[in-house]
């Protein structure tokens, strides 16, 4: 039986084992060194203290103390803001707009397209095109820097990199043209911060394909 997240000193998140939100809060908690209770939720079998702390049962869900928050962007920044060492948004205004209008054009592109393709069924075949042309045209952005439209690592890397770590998954293949991507990845995924992010499921997602 899961402990009321009210009661614990540390911070607590409810996430899923294998969705691109919950990995997303994974990561910035990984990328931040910051000590939590990681609470997995399977399916729809939602523990009740979840549903006293957030009426849309939704995952992440982010609860310290007496703070609950429950939308990934929310969370991902209060974290930032939180825990500001190293910080993961740029100091400026204009940099800092630009990095979050990205993760908007993000959740509301790519994402969608991530959940057709796991509903299965004819109509993922053209979602994994639509991602595939998503990807391909972001190319310039992956080749101009080292991070994604930041020198350094930032929030929207924590969003990117759990896409790219799933798209053989997703049976996404970029071909040629999309190689600035994979080695985009390939960079994240090596670092300390991106293995403890992982849950044992994601872990499984290089071995295996959905059908």
């Amino acid at each position: 039986m899961v402990q009321n997240a009210r009661s614990r000193t540390a911070l607590a998140l409810y996430t899923n084992a294998d969705d691109v939100q919950s990995h997303r809060t994974r990561m910035v908690l990984a990328a931040k060194g910051v000590t939590y209770d990681r609470i997995l939720v399977a399916g729809d079998d939602l523990p009740a203290d979840l549903l006293d702390l957030n009426p849309y049962g939704t995952r992440p869900t982010l609860v310290d103390r007496d703070l609950t928050l429950y939308d990934a962007s929310v969370i991902c920044e209060y974290l930032d803001e939180r825990y500001p060492h190293p910080p993961l948004m740029p100091i400026d205004p204009l940099s800092r707009a630009r990095l979050r209008l990205g993760s908007w054009r993000i959740e509301h592109d790519w994402l969608p397209e991530i959940d057709v393709i796991r509903a299965g069924g004819k109509p993922a075949d053209a979602a994994r095109k639509r991602l595939r042309e998503h990807l391909l045209m972001s190319v310039p952005l992956f080749k101009a820097s080292r991070f994604f439209l930041n020198p350094e690592m930032s929030l929207i890397d924590c969003l990117v990199a759990p896409v790219i770590w799933r798209l053989n998954w997703l049976g996404v293949d970029l071909g040629k043209e999309g190689k600035p991507v994979i080695d985009y990845g390939e960079r994240l995924f090596h670092s300390q911060g991106f293995a403890r992010s992982l849950t044992a499921d994601e872990r499984a997602m290089r071995d295996i394909a959905l059908p």
